[in-house]
């Protein structure tokens, strides 16, 4: 017969198991947050160097102040990225990749490079369903 600890430890285990297809499962929400838009982007401009924020809003084209604040505090957050704050006149904010930023970024460039090689096709695909069924 278990006792009411081996239960807690069995559950606590069971969490800690990365299954991205589980509805509880804590890699379905970070994998959420680096594929995003605009996160995906910040983070493959931040591949390149270190940015100040309004640079990376630059580099970013279409990205709103707000949605890019939010998309950079939840990469920093989740530990993609390291903001710090530079004492110089005038005071500044610099965004840099961290060591897992570094080590995940080539999965997201490779993403991108994949993406962009198959838009001939994606091209294709989508007037072909549009003759069938126009878009709304």
């Amino acid at each position: 017969m278990r006792d009411a600890g081996e239960g807690a430890v069995e559950q606590a285990v069971e969490e800690l198991v990365a299954d991205v297809f589980r509805r509880a499962c804590t890699s379905r929400e970070a994998l959420e947050h680096v594929t995003g838009k605009w996160s995906l982007l910040a983070l493959s401009a931040l591949a390149e160097s270190p940015h100040r924020f309004g640079e990376l809003r630059r580099r970013v084209e279409g990205v709103s102040e707000r949605m890019l604040a939010q998309s950079l505090q939840t990469l920093e957050r989740d530990g993609w990225v390291h903001r710090e704050v530079r004492s110089a006149i005038p005071p500044h904010v610099e965004y840099r990749l961290t060591e897992g930023g570094a080590a995940l970024v080539p999965h997201l460039l490779a993403l991108i490079s994949f993406v962009e090689d198959r838009m001939p096709a994606v091209h294709a695909s989508r007037a072909a369903v549009d003759e069938v069924r126009p878009p709304r």
